[in-house]
């Protein structure tokens, strides 16, 4: 599992001109779900967003997470992470799950992250968004499951 994690300041998600949902101040995760993930690589996932240090505490340093603020989440399927464009100059998906697969993990992710207390803010699956988001920083920070040791 994939992610993309941005600190913003505001993001809001618009599917065919409906504003389907939007967060103040916190983190844009674009999640990615691979053929090999499971549950497994969705609580690990999640323990490093909800745990990722990329909020500036009193003295200025990155030290406070997005729990530690009370912040909130925006979390948007994207299997384009899984694109592998080493090969010729049009990416391979081949990697990614199946979108059966791929809406079971993203769903208990969002699940997973709303039993955390925090407001979490989600697009549509399967759907084609217009993600709207000032970044705060920039700060972006990229999370695989796979890469843990």
């Amino acid at each position: 599992m994939r992610a993309v994690v941005q600190r913003v300041a505001f993001s809001r998600v618009v599917v065919q001109d409906e504003l389907v949902s939007e967060i103040e101040g916190g983190l844009l995760v674009l999640l990615g779900v691979g053929q090999e993930d499971g549950p497994e690589d969705v609580r690990y996932l999640l323990d490093k967003v909800l745990n990722l240090r990329v909020f500036e505490d009193e003295a200025g340093k990155m030290n406070l997470s997005v729990k530690d603020i009370e912040g909130e989440l925006m979390i948007i399927s994207q299997f384009t992470l899984y694109g592998d464009a080493r090969k010729g100059r049009r990416p391979s998906f081949i990697t990614a799950a199946s979108p059966e697969k791929g809406q079971i993990l993203y769903e208990e992710f969002v699940a997973l992250a709303e039993e955390s207390g925090l407001r979490v803010g989600t697009g549509k699956f399967k759907h084609h968004m217009g993600v709207h988001l000032v970044n705060d920083g920039p700060v972006t920070i990229l999370l695989d499951s796979k890469k843990q040791f």
